[in-house]
């Protein structure tokens, strides 16, 4: 097996001149044996750093995806006319500015839009703030629930977490490699567009540099998915900046709702199955200041205060987001509506009350399954 693998790292690591981009079925293979540990470990580590400098083309980020598909888990189609939102959040976490994706979801949730997320722990190369640890400072755990029990506190919140170290311990063996090497390599990319989900799902992803968004494009349209959303978010995270220009791109139609520009872009034609938008935070009244992550106990203490309804600065980027995506998920009708029912949401105490009975759900999932064990 391992010469099988020798052939196609040969194509991805032979330089300019020589190099070849697998196709699609191969780099669905070549990902398979990693994830197995078919190939040798020199042969990994060769493959993900020649991966890299030689740069993922679209067909191969389909590879990638469908041997995920193939061996990682999913959670099953809830009964629900709305599509699931599933966020892709980089698995590096956060260093530098405060997330809210956490507050984005229970958010969602609390106007019954289903939201999945996944992730891991900290990770090479940032080895940032993960979602999973927040999560877990606000009472919910999601590291020990197997897929099936996640599955239920899914289907009774609408809110979900594929936590890939238990779900998709195949994952685990590439970690090391990434450490080792120092460099994301392409699987860090391929994981922001992936989506442990059988049912219609709503891709919502965040970029860095402008060359990925387009890789994006891409993959989705060779994978047949017209539904999703890129922003060049904080840290490529899809919360959206206050401190610039936000710059988003819509796929699918927008025919049903009303599309936001900024001052200078020109109405957006509903034919289109990819817009772009550019949304700026002073023309909704936030100041240009990104909130910086200081330290966990900094947070967890702002964000309680968010669902307390207390003003702040992260509560603004709270709600700059929070309009945002109820505007995209079809919520409200533009923006600025957003931002007010955002508000009124927080304020009320109803986002406050969402976490609550996620909390209540998991806890008595949690009893169940010690009470089987």
């Amino acid at each position: 097996m391992s010469n099988l693998f020798r052939d196609l790292l040969k194509k991805v690591g032979s330089g300019n001149h020589t190099g070849e981009n697998l196709t699609r079925a191969e780099a669905a293979i070549a990902t398979s044996m990693m994830l197995r540990g078919e190939a040798t470990p020199a042969q990994i580590g060769a493959f993900l750093i020649a991966h890299r400098i030689k740069r993922p083309t679209a067909e191969e980020l389909g590879g990638m995806l469908d041997a995920y598909d193939e061996l990682g888990p999913k959670l099953q189609p809830l009964f629900c006319d709305r599509a699931v939102i599933v966020l892709g959040i980089p698995y590096d976490g956060r260093t530098r500015t405060a997330p809210v994706s956490i507050l984005t979801a229970l958010l969602l949730a609390t106007v019954q839009q289903p939201i999945l997320m996944h992730g891991s722990d900290r990770m090479p190369t940032k080895y940032g703030l993960p979602l999973v640890d927040i999560w877990q400072s606000l009472g919910i755990d999601w590291t020990r629930l197997p897929l099936e029990k996640t599955q239920q506190v899914f289907e009774k919140t609408g809110i979900g977490f594929v936590y890939t170290p238990r779900h998709f311990p195949l994952t685990k063996s590439l970690w090391e490699y990434r450490d080792q090497l120092g460099k994301r390599p392409p699987f860090a990319t391929m994981e922001l567009i992936w989506s442990p989900y059988a049912g219609n799902s709503h891709i919502i992803t965040g970029f860095v540099h402008p060359p990925t968004e387009t890789l994006f494009q891409e993959t989705f349209a060779l994978r047949g998915i017209t539904q999703f959303t890129t922003i060049k978010g904080l840290e490529g995270s899809p919360d959206l900046p206050r401190d610039r220009t936000a710059i988003i791109g819509l796929g699918g139609s927008t025919s049903s709702r009303e599309t936001e520009m900024s001052s200078n872009d020109n109405a957006l034609s509903s034919q289109r199955t990819f817009e772009r938008l550019h949304l700026v935070p002073r023309e909704y009244g936030f100041t240009t200041h990104n909130v910086p992550l200081e330290t966990t106990e900094k947070l967890l203490t702002d964000m309680q205060g968010i669902l307390q309804g207390r003003p702040s600065e992260l509560m603004q980027t709270a709600l700059w987001n929070g309009g945002f995506y109820l505007w995209r998920c079809g919520i409200c009708s533009d923006v600025r509506s957003g931002i007010a029912k955002a508000e009124a949401l927080f304020t009320s105490g109803a986002v406050s009350e969402k976490l609550k009975e996620l909390t209540q759900v998991v806890d008595a999932v949690y009893q169940q399954l010690f009470q089987t064990v």
